[in-house]
């Protein structure tokens, strides 16, 4: 079912600020940076090993992740979990009552469909299914 921990989320005021410590301090490559227009977010991916890191800098006053940093300031977002099948996915968690904030897939960074679980229904942790083709 779930394939790996495809990357981890992490909520940032500014890439511009943040990323020295990740490609400077901790040396780990900048894979690339791109605007999720749907999600109202500036992402850079970097490599960690075998999973990634992705930052998330908020567009706008009103995008997801400015109100997630007003509320609980800078820090881990989200856990993706990689998937085959991300539709049979969330069937089988909506089968065992997980709720889930996006009933369908939509399109998230790098391509990839992903949809989130509601953090209420797994014990306050925000997870992401990623499905990359």
């Amino acid at each position: 079912m779930i394939k790996k921990v495809d990357h981890i989320g992490i909520a940032v005021q500014s890439l511009e600020s943040a990323l020295p410590f990740y490609t400077d301090i901790l040396k780990l490559p900048l894979l690339g940076m791109e605007e999720v227009e749907s999600e109202q977010v500036k992402v850079a991916f970097l490599q960690a090993g075998e999973t990634k890191l992705e930052l998330l800098e908020p567009m706008s006053k009103d995008s997801p992740i400015a109100k997630y940093i007003e509320k609980r300031g800078e820090g881990i977002h989200h856990v993706a979990l990689g998937v085959d099948s991300i539709q049979e996915r969330i069937n089988e968690m909506r089968e065992n009552g997980i709720r889930m904030i996006h009933e369908v897939p939509k399109q998230g960074a790098g391509g990839a469909q992903v949809a989130f679980m509601h953090p209420k229904a797994t014990g306050s942790v925000l997870y992401e299914f990623c499905e990359k083709k």
